[in-house]
């Protein structure tokens, strides 16, 4: 067997450790970067998270929104659909009892004016007769 020289030992002594110093450094790079790794995807699946609730938060209250503002204005059309059939119902009985007054007294008119004309024209035709009569009678 050979015998190596003293001041290769040395030299093979530090070329080892720094290898496996080295080597070390390696590891822990690769064990760094896979721990940073699974942080960020934590952390991004902890915002996808988030941010998938504020979303859901976000469009139930706008729906619930939505749904109060639509029954609202329902309500609101209905009461006002309500009031303007009132208002309608109420001219309406008003146009009906106005046509029949009118009616009744223009019917009361008509008919004064009828038996006023009548008695006229009794009066006329009993004039008339006599007239007639006293022309033949010779008076």
């Amino acid at each position: 067997m050979k015998v190596m020289k003293v001041g290769v030992i040395p030299f093979a002594l530090a070329a080892s450790l720094t290898l496996s110093a080295a080597a070390q450094d390696a590891s822990h790079d690769v064990q760094r970067a896979g721990s940073e790794t699974k942080s960020a995807a934590q952390d991004t699946a902890h915002g996808v998270s988030t941010g998938t609730k504020k979303a859901y938060h976000k469009t139930a209250n706008g729906t619930e929104k939505a749904y109060d503002k639509t029954a609202e204005g329902s309500k609101t059309a209905y009461h006002k659909t309500a009031h303007g059939t009132e208002k309608v119902a109420d001219k309406t009985a008003d146009g009906t009892k106005t046509a029949y007054h009118k009616t009744a007294n223009g019917t009361e008119k008509v008919a004064d004016k009828t038996a006023d004309g009548t008695k006229t024209a009794y009066r006329k035709t009993k004039n008339g007769t006599r007239t007639a009569v006293d022309k033949v009678d010779g008076k």
